[in-house]
């Protein structure tokens, strides 16, 4: 990615937050360091088909096209219409959704029964309780018994959460971030 476009990318993801904070959630997109080592957590071999929740501007997205295998089936989430139109735009093979309140609805659409792995950049703790418990039911209903669920954070108030429906086997801090992030690499119980 060329500086321009970076620089392009940094100031949409200023604007959104400054507009939708409780929505995006940063300043700034993931970091290259972040996506690796939430990319890098799950056993890519293995994983037929996956999702992306909080997709954003790709900067995750990239990492997971390199890592899957051309075959695996990936589904986008990213509620803003115009992140939304780019990702549609900048990664065509995979399908693209704006709701992720309506996770298994578009598994259906998509013939998938189940999902291998849920990478999520979703900002859990700036949600309401009942909107984090329909995302979660959504995840751990989607997700295959041992699948993968791995999430950034900026703090560790999720763990709890996380924890009644997940083992949660590792928790990564990445300093290289802003803010600096917690990576939860999780597996379904």
């Amino acid at each position: 990615m060329g500086i321009k476009q970076s620089l392009k990318e940094k100031c949409l993801f200023l604007y959104k937050f400054l507009y939708k904070p409780r929505e995006i959630g940063s300043v700034m997109p993931s970091s290259k360091y972040l996506a690796q080592k939430m990319v890098e957590s799950v056993p890519w071999h293995k994983v037929l088909a996956a999702a992306e929740l909080g997709a954003g501007t790709g900067a995750i997205t990239k990492h997971i096209q390199e890592a899957a295998h051309q075959q695996t089936k990936v589904l986008l989430f990213e509620t803003d219409p115009y992140m939304l139109k780019t990702l549609e735009e900048n990664y065509p093979n995979y399908a693209c959704y704006e709701n992720t309140t309506n996770l298994q609805t578009a598994l259906q659409q998509e013939g998938i029964e189940q999902l291998d792995c849920i990478i999520s950049g979703l900002p859990f703790f700036n949600f309401h309780q009942t909107l984090r418990d329909i995302l979660i039911t959504q995840i751990v209903n989607s997700l295959k018994d041992d699948g993968w669920f791995v999430a950034f954070q900026y703090s560790q108030q999720m763990k709890k959460q996380l924890s009644l429906h997940f083992h949660i086997e590792k928790i990564i801090f990445v300093p290289i971030n802003v803010p600096p992030a917690f990576v939860y690499v999780c597996r379904k119980k």
